[in-house]
């Protein structure tokens, strides 16, 4: 048994990558059945790819030396799999609302010394998504006829995914390339295109929000409860960094201020769309408490990086309710304040450039990532080093030890471009432009898809201070049902009109 799962390392780099095209043609087949055939390859591929990766590893010792225990474990999983997909069939529905409320859940699994905080919940409801979607299919008894074929975004995404999985094969870390494909790139991929075949009904998206609502006012309880008994339930290292300074931050059950902080922006973005344009009465006054919630539970975070996409989110929010211009002036003048007061109290906002400890106050450590990573960009700007290796580079640039190493140099720009090179780079500014232009073209005569380009607007704003952009499920959530209500707003005009355009922009 041991023989059969000991791949090669060749063999596992064109793994990844058949993992990430299976992925792609569930997105970009022309037809339902070969979606879902690409789609089981996908769910199939992936999990045989990472236990080969750690079989031979501490981490997965427990499963080898009880393999019945592990088989056990195994079914009962296939068996839940399996009745939600049954539920997700005669409700579809019900998937939309399942993903919105296991979004933020990590579960840390502890094996062979090592912990890592999985989204098992979230995998488990697009395995039994992929599920409700293959069989019926597969079958024959299900086609989905006159759907729009993918756009130019839709081929960037993918794209992204596969251009990862392919410069896996020259990390120098190939085991968090491989390690991302399979938790991250390809799982959200079929979320992408699952969502794709939801019915974003003004109903569901409603329920939507108000799982998100009371998810936040949860999360938010928690943190208060941390704040009040300056106790951090989760994560080593925020404890000992509380222990460290003078002030207290919250991470509630995620893990990581920072993250917590960017759920509650893009929460809280949603929420004031919904008070802003449809939200009266008694529904109003709900609204307005689980803002002045969240907003307290953003406070406690102490995330700079998530105010500020909060920021952004409800400018463009201002734009599309308002008018760009005035929004334009009281962003200028909001911004000149800044800049006074910040040059008039320095010391209030830490920042002291003169030297290397006030940089890294600054930028709450960021500064020195931020420089690493234009150097190894510097140093390889064509091809890069590859998908996942920056903290491995950049700890053998600076000549410093893994914990002193970030995962990435918390701007995902600079992490693609020292990861991946100019390719990398410019295919991510592609898929950031042509994501806007499909949330923001036609917005301001919607509502929901004004929520959502702002949300998305936050939630990138976000990255660009922070890691995760690919990597965050709330990113394929938002282009999912950003798209499928373009497309609606699409082929309402060409109703209206008499012609239909028979692909996205």
């Amino acid at each position: 048994m041991v023989t059969a799962l000991a791949l090669s390392h060749g063999v596992k780099e064109a793994g990844i990558v058949a993992a990430a095209l299976l992925a792609a043609a569930a997105v970009l087949a022309p037809g339902a059945r070969l979606r879902a055939g690409a789609m089981l390859g996908a769910l199939v591929l992936t999990p045989v790819l990472l236990v080969a990766e750690i079989w031979d590893t501490p981490q997965f010792e427990p499963v080898r030396d009880r393999p019945i225990l592990a088989l056990a474990g195994a079914a009962m999983a296939l068996v839940v799999i399996a009745a939600l997909a049954r539920a997700f069939d005669r409700r579809p529905a019900l998937f939309a609302l399942a993903v919105v409320f296991v979004l933020p859940f990590r579960v840390p699994i502890e094996s062979g010394g090592d912990t890592s905080n999985l989204l098992v919940p979230l995998y488990a409801v697009i395995a039994a998504g992929a599920l409700a979607f293959i069989v019926p299919r597969l079958r024959g008894r299900r086609d989905d006829v006159d759907e729009p074929r993918a756009g130019v975004a839709e081929w960037l995404l993918v794209g992204s995914v596969v251009l990862y999985a392919v410069q896996g094969s020259y990390s120098s870390d190939f085991t968090r390339a491989l390690e991302q494909v399979v938790f991250f790139y390809v799982p959200f991929v079929l979320l992408f295109s699952l969502l794709l075949h939801v019915a974003w009904t003004p109903e569901v998206l409603r329920r939507c929000l108000w799982v998100l609502a009371a998810l936040a006012a949860l999360f938010c309880a928690v943190g208060f409860y941390e704040y009040a008994t300056q106790t951090i339930l989760l994560n080593p290292d925020v404890i000992a960094t509380n222990q460290f300074q003078s002030y207290f931050r919250v991470n509630s059950l995620f893990f990581d201020p920072n993250i917590f902080g960017r759920f509650l922006a893009v929460v809280m973005v949603a929420l004031a769309a919904a008070l802003l344009w449809s939200a009266r009465g008694r529904s109003a006054l709900l609204v307005a408490l689980a803002l002045a919630v969240a907003w307290g539970g953003l406070v406690l975070t102490l995330s700079q990086s998530s105010l500020l996409a909060l920021l952004a989110g409800l400018a463009v929010l201002a734009a599309l309710h308002w008018s760009l211009r005035a929004t334009a002036g009281a962003i200028l003048v909001g911004a000149a304040i800044a800049v006074v007061v910040v040059a008039a109290f320095p010391g209030a906002v830490r920042l002291n450039l003169e030297d290397s400890k006030g940089r890294e106050a600054a930028t709450s450590g960021r500064a020195d990532l931020i420089r690493g990573g234009a150097e190894l960009f510097a140093e390889r700007p064509l091809q890069g080093f590859g998908s996942g290796s920056f903290t491995t580079e950049y700890r053998r640039a600076e000549r410093v030890s893994g914990e002193a190493a970030g995962d990435a140099s918390h701007t995902i720009p600079l992490t693609i471009a020292s990861e991946q090179g100019v390719g990398g780079l410019l295919l991510y500014l592609a898929l950031l432009v042509a994501a806007f232009l499909r949330l923001l073209r036609g917005a301001r005569s919607s509502p929901r898809r004004a929520a959502i380009a702002a949300a998305f607007t936050a939630l990138v704003v976000h990255t660009q201070l922070y890691a995760a952009f690919l990597e965050d499920p709330l990113t394929w959530t938002l282009l999912g049902v950003g798209t499928v209500l373009a497309w609606g707003a699409r082929d309402s005009a060409g109703d209206a009109v008499g012609d239909r355009d028979p692909e996205p922009a």
